[in-house]
């Protein structure tokens, strides 16, 4: 018989999985890895590369498969600390990791057709560029606090919302910047943006909290 597959295991098995996606990007496009490893710090990782988008490619696979496996972990983390009672199996975490890549993938073929429907591409390819770039850039940085999560420290209530305070922090005030750059862009179709955010920045969310809560 096969032993059963303890709860650390599984997370061990995906931050493997995580770190080799993360090492192929950074061998194949090492100048775009360190580029995008500095966004904290310089937008040259911005003005470089949204300059030639793409729905995807291979280094945005890699990133986000990192980033779906490296989220899946955390909120696995998340729902064993603030439900106690709840045993993390192997099906569970592929639940989890197979609904959050559904989630995005879902999610970006709307942004791209609302994007289009409402003749907004300009505004929204940036903002769905920058998103995009923090997605890779926060699966990074999961990565080391995941790991240390599971195996330095025991989880606690406080330490997830500082992580998720922090993360949210970083990502308002450099949407803030982007929303900034392109002002005069989002003024002259303003209500088609807050259209879109509604639509596909909030509602989303909120369907997914009531899913989640529900079961």
């Amino acid at each position: 018989m096969l032993r059963e597959v303890t709860y650390n295991e599984i997370f061990t098995i995906l931050i493997m999985v995580g770190l080799i996606s993360i090492t192929i990007a950074k061998a194949k496009f090492t100048h775009r890895f360190n580029d995008l490893a500095a966004i904290l710090t310089t937008s040259k990782y911005f003005n470089i590369y949204s300059r030639d988008q793409k729905l995807i490619d291979l280094f945005d696979l890699l990133l986000l498969s990192n980033f779906i496996i490296s989220t899946a972990v955390f909120t696995s983390i998340c729902f064993k600390t603030f439900y106690s009672d709840l045993k993390i199996e192997t099906n569970l975490m592929l639940n989890i990791t197979l609904g959050i890549g559904a989630f995005l993938f879902v999610k970006i073929l709307f942004e791209r057709l609302i994007a289009n429907i409402f003749s907004m591409d300009d505004v929204i390819e940036h903002y769905i560029f920058q998103k995009k770039t923090y997605k890779n850039y926060f699966g990074m940085l999961l990565i080391p606090i995941n790991a240390f999560l599971i195996y330095s420290v025991t989880p606690s209530k406080t330490i997830l919302y500082i992580v998720l305070s922090i993360f949210m922090v970083i990502l308002i005030v450099r949407l803030s910047t982007t929303l900034k750059r392109y002002q005069k862009l989002i003024k002259s179709n303003l209500f088609y943006f807050i259209l879109y955010l509604c639509t596909l920045e909030i509602a989303p969310y909120i369907i997914l909290y009531k899913f989640i809560t529900m079961y």
